[in-house]
């Protein structure tokens, strides 16, 4: 896939920019650690299985299905949201990157319009880009509470992208549902060791080196 000629990418971040993805799994371990080590491990999975979906569906769900719980109300949503941002949010800009995804992300950069369309918040997502260094290689950087399906369709649209011409990098299956709604390509990657989320069909990257030219 190395010689491309897309129109534009859209790049998932946890995973995908940065290997931030046990960072986050190591934050919701934290917060439901106080309810016991069975609801931690369902906390996990659960998670892991959800990659792409916002946290703030997975406290909800937390709430509901393991914890029993009345709904979340605002307040509460809101400390938990704080917790979860002051365990996640320092370390975050401080992980790896993905190898080969900086170098594709400048490269590319001067060629195409590139997009951050995560599940992380919109506003946290921005800081963390620009501490990184980041925000000038991209158009938009776009998150929660939006749905990643929304944001790519809004991405096409604002950009008059043909969907078809435009490549979603994702490691979660949320990823490559938004893809999928859209109409565009979709390539997965999948951290080396990980077991693969995707079907049989999806092509799959242990990193983002193969695309750098």
């Amino acid at each position: 896939m190395k010689n491309f000629d897309w129109q534009a990418i859209i790049f998932d971040f946890d995973g995908v920019v940065v290997e931030s993805g046990k960072i986050k799994t190591q934050a919701f371990a934290e917060l439901y650690r106080p309810y016991g080590e069975d609801i931690v491990v369902q906390v996990v999975q659960f998670h892991t299985q959800n990659g792409g979906m916002s946290r703030y569906r997975k406290f909800r769900h937390f709430q509901q299905h393991f914890l029993n719980k009345p709904p979340l109300t605002e307040a509460e949503e809101k400390q938990l949201d704080t917790r979860f941002s002051e365990l996640v949010v320092e370390a975050v800009i401080a992980a790896e990157a993905v190898p080969g995804a900086i170098e594709l992300i400048r490269q590319q950069a001067e060629k195409i319009p590139l997009f951050v369309a995560s599940g992380t918040p919109e506003t946290e997502l921005k800081v963390i880009v620009e501490r990184r260094g980041l925000t000038p290689y991209f158009k938009e950087v776009r998150g929660a509470p939006a749905l990643k399906p929304t944001i790519i369709a809004e991405i096409l649209s604002a950009y008059a992208l043909q969907p078809e011409s435009v490549l979603m990098i994702g490691d979660a299956m949320a990823d490559l549902e938004g893809a999928q709604a859209n109409g565009t390509a979709f390539l997965g990657r999948v951290f080396p060791g990980d077991p693969n989320p995707f079907p049989a069909d999806v092509k799959i990257v242990p990193d983002l080196r193969g695309l750098v030219a």
